[in-house]
């Protein structure tokens, strides 16, 4: 397969292949979203070729990608090489995450987890695409897990997922002391529905302070601004 390699919005350089998801708008809209403080520890479960870590990435912020595939972390990892980088990719099963990082070490999780059932819908054209958008080799509540395990208490997360599945998302997020404290959904235009949801939530703590922002609108200056930033 013929390997491409795009620029991202912050100039870095994203090395993909036909075979595996390739940027995508909830990727880049995730990294506008997440908010990791500075100096932060942070961690992208399910990093694939790396396009959320990468576009995430400030100098200061120490960022580690964890994947299961080898192939996309390998091409992780020439991204991290010619863009010449301190970022991590280290290859590792997050529903074994406790094998993988010390319990509490990280200060900010983000990720794009599967989402879709591997009984619902049409399914992904590809074993390393489902992999990475169907829940056969893990589950929100894998996902969750994983991410309450690294998370100091205090700790934050941010995810992007479908609006249909949220409640699945957030109940995952409960069980493991999750709790969500902003929440932003993304929608075509004004009379459209919404097509993703943007979640970041807190280890630990009150349940109260809620904060939902106001739509992002596709057809915004908000978004082209996301994008040529």
């Amino acid at each position: 397969m013929p390997q491409t390699i795009e620029t991202l919005p912050n100039g870095l350089k994203l090395w993909q292949d036909d075979r595996f998801f390739k940027l995508g708008q909830d990727s880049v809209l995730l990294s506008a979203f997440a908010k990791p403080r500075r100096n932060a520890k942070v961690l992208d479960l399910g990093c694939g070729t790396g396009a959320l870590a990468l576009l995430i990435y400030r100098p200061d912020l120490r960022i580690t990608g964890l994947e299961l595939q080898e192939e996309p972390l390998a091409l992780f990892r020439r991204s991290i090489a010619d863009n010449g980088i301190g970022v991590t990719a280290v290859q590792g099963d997050l529903r074994a995450i406790r094998t993988i990082f010390p319990h509490g070490t990280m200060d900010y999780v983000i990720c794009n987890p599967p989402y879709f059932d591997r009984t619902a819908g049409k399914s992904a054209p590809s074993s390393e695409k489902r992999t990475a958008r169907q829940d056969g080799s893990c589950t929100v509540e894998d996902v969750a897990v994983a991410t309450s395990f690294v998370l100091h208490t205090g700790g934050k997360a941010a995810f992007v997922f479908r609006p249909e599945r949220m409640w699945v998302l957030l109940e995952a997020l409960d069980r493991v002391r999750l709790v969500p404290k902003r929440l932003r959904f993304v929608h075509q235009n004004t009379a459209a529905v919404p097509s993703a949801v943007l979640v970041e939530c807190r280890k630990g703590g009150s349940a109260e302070g809620l904060s939902v922002e106001p739509p992002l609108l596709v057809e915004s200056e908000e978004y082209q601004r996301i994008y040529e930033k």
